[in-house]
């Protein structure tokens, strides 16, 4: 069968959702072709000729992307049988196959995806828009034995996020998974609906051959993008024990919780002794009655105490946050700047980070919060979210001012310490107070810390 696989956007790296799943399909003797529209051109005759096009939808961008994308699809190729699937697909199936979508696969997908290939084969490549209910599964968490993917047909890692060093060095930089889902339960988090606690490792070897592949593309550092890598922490630390020999000039980056990383503190050095960049944890806020009704299981102090211990061990994190809430105040927005200014932690954060709003997504375990089910409005299909207003309208009106003064002065690609004036003289103004800092001129734009230029994160 002629397969077509689409990812649509997926941070700026090579996509793993498409190369895992092809590599399935290709074992078992399909034709696939891949397409990532963030780096590459859609082909309107692979399209025409495909029986089957699966898009994957990993988080809330893609999803939207590829929900604009299906009538286009549908209008070249009527007779294809449409699939969704990844983590946020089956968080909206009811509207994915108002659009024509007729199969929806979440969680572990590669299986559900081969199954349905073989399906659809057997019964003569496809049945449109109009399939009866589907036999797979709309959730797996079936136990996979997966297999090294098959990046062929992507394009090259030259295309992508590079890691950009204080040196001034660009390395380009590759993507692996070695865990799926999350053993925790954030009540914001898109994971938890789908996973609902569970995790499930990669094997080894096939994360070292899925490495291998990219290091042989050109890759220098790799990003692994498991939720949280210190889930299975036996797992995790085989893993990077074993790296300095498989690859000895390799440098990677990792997502772990404050949690873990309080909990397991002991393991930072070996992180960093075996080539760890930068560590990367959602920190989402600095005020405890947030991240209380956002569950996440440490304060603002456990954060400043995490942060303290990374500069005793000369390691660098890569906070995230949320800063726009239906919590957020003026006040509060201007304490977490004051918080990121005080601690030197300007650099360490993507200007991106301070202009985040809180999604709430179908099957948000927001929604368990009845103050949360008060303020927000009904569903909007077209942007797959319920909507909420903040109670301040001015918090809001800086919520989009910051939007705004991010996406120019990123394109102008000013010094994160530039924005950050910029973003810190809008709050103030909006609160109606004196700046507590005086801007200061700052005239080259160069890494101070190692990042990735593509930092978006949601």
């Amino acid at each position: 069968m002629n397969i077509v696989l689409i990812s649509t956007y997926e941070l700026g790296r090579q996509p793993f959702g498409l190369a895992s799943p092809a590599a399935w399909l290709r074992k078992r003797a399909h034709r696939v072709t891949t397409f990532d529209l963030s780096r590459q051109p859609l082909e309107e005759a692979k399209v025409r000729e495909a029986g089957l096009i699966a898009l994957y939808m990993p988080m809330h961008t893609a999803t939207r992307l590829a929900a604009q994308l299906v009538p286009a699809l549908r209008e070249m190729n009527p007779r294809a049988h449409l699939c969704g699937y990844g983590l946020y697909a089956p968080m909206n199936a009811e509207y994915l196959r108002t659009l024509g979508v007729s199969t929806i696969l979440g969680g572990e997908f590669e299986e559900g995806l081969s199954h349905l290939a073989e399906r659809l084969g057997r019964n003569g490549n496809g049945n449109g828009a109009s399939a009866s209910q589907q036999p797979e599964p709309l959730i797996s968490l079936a136990r996979q034995k997966f297999i090294p993917p098959d990046r062929q047909g992507l394009a090259p890692l030259a295309k992508y996020a590079h890691v950009i060093l204080p040196s001034g060095e660009h390395r380009l930089a590759g993507y692996t998974e070695a865990s799926r889902g999350c053993k925790h339960l954030c009540r914001h988090c898109p994971i938890v609906p789908v996973y609902k606690g569970v995790f499930r490792v990669v094997d080894r070897d096939v994360v070292f051959e899925d490495i291998q592949q990219q290091v042989a593309a050109g890759a220098k550092h790799i990003t692994f993008g498991d939720p949280d890598f210190f889930n299975g922490i036996g797992h995790a630390m085989a893993l990077v024990e074993s790296l300095p020999r498989e690859f000895p000039q390799v440098t990677y980056d990792v997502t772990i919780k404050i949690e873990h990383l309080l909990k397991h503190r002991q393991h930072l050095p070996r992180l960093r002794d075996t080539g760890c960049l930068f560590v990367t944890s959602a920190v989402e806020s600095v005020d405890d009655e947030v991240l209380r009704r956002l569950d996440k299981g440490h304060t603002g102090a456990h954060f400043l105490k995490v942060h303290r211990i990374f500069r005793e061990l000369g390691m660098v994190l890569h906070p995230t946050f949320v800063p726009f809430t239906p919590w957020t105040t003026l006040e509060t927005y201007i304490g977490l700047l004051r918080v990121l200014r005080e601690n030197e932690l300007v650099e360490n954060v993507a200007p991106i980070q301070l202009a985040i709003r809180l999604l709430i997504p179908p099957g948000s375990r927001l929604l368990e919060l009845e103050e949360v089910r008060r303020l927000v409005g009904p569903f909007d299909a077209s942007r797959l979210l319920y909507p909420w207003r903040n109670p301040d309208p001015r918090v809001d009106a800086l919520s989009e001012e910051i939007e705004q003064i991010v996406a120019s002065d990123e394109k102008r690609k000013l010094p994160r310490q530039a924005i950050f004036e910029r973003i810190g003289k809008a709050a103030h103004q909006a609160a109606g107070v004196k700046a507590e800092f005086a801007a200061q001129p700052v005239l080259v734009s160069r890494a101070t810390i190692p990042y990735l230029n593509e930092p978006w994160y949601c």
